[in-house]
């Protein structure tokens, strides 16, 4: 397992950058509270979401397994009018496996899946999710924001790169979460941007789940 916090970064602690999806798993140590996989996408897949009209932008939310996701996906993007083009494939393919790390890591059967489409201000204040854990990956626009504060806005505010997933504990985490380690989605109204993020929950009934 590699991880590192970057020299310098001015990280907080229990923020983890990790090399490889193969260190998630890293979200369970003790001291760690989230972390981020610093990778970007591919080119063509950046510039393909970038280019899309905002309306043609994919969304659902929906519970399912794991190994249903990539159907669901690919149903979402027939209704959303997107073409078969290569970098539909790719969109899906990423998605497809995030989902399957992510259920490996936390052990779930179930996982609650939401691809939002955002241009407002939806959650900006800074919070802790009240779930076990949660994946985080802005595919298009600005990424999520996190810092440490007992209450309120954090002093220094961070920002997860576009194209990273971010893993962070919530409150429902057997051990506990820090709660001064708080995220939120970056306050974007009036701003022409338009996002599109990926969240995953893991679910332990999908008849509880919201």
């Amino acid at each position: 397992m590699t991880l590192h916090r970057p020299i310098g970064s001015g990280m907080p602690p229990g923020v983890l950058m990790v090399s490889d999806s193969e260190d998630f798993g890293a979200i369970r140590s003790p001291g760690v509270e989230a972390l981020i996989w610093r990778r970007r996408p591919p080119d063509a897949l950046q510039a393909w979401l970038d280019g899309l009209e905002p309306g043609r932008l994919p969304r659902t939310r929906v519970t399912l397994r794991p190994t249903q996701i990539r159907a669901t996906l690919t149903e979402t993007c027939l209704s959303a009018g997107l073409p078969a083009v290569p970098e539909r494939s790719l969109l899906i393919d990423d998605i497809t496996f995030l989902a399957d790390v992510f259920s490996q890591t936390m052990r779930a059967r179930w996982l609650r899946l939401r691809l939002d489409v955002v241009d407002t201000n939806a959650c900006r204040r800074f919070h802790v999710d009240r779930v076990t854990a949660r994946l985080v990956c802005t595919y298009r626009g600005t990424g999520t924001q996190y810092g440490v504060s007992p209450a309120g806005e954090p002093d220094v505010i961070h920002t997860v790169p576009t194209g990273a997933p971010f893993v962070m504990r919530g409150t429902l985490w057997p051990a506990g979460a820090n709660h001064d380690l708080r995220h939120r989605s970056p306050p974007v109204a009036g701003t022409g941007e338009t996002r599109l993020v990926l969240v995953l929950d893991p679910v332990t009934n999908p008849e509880e789940a919201g």
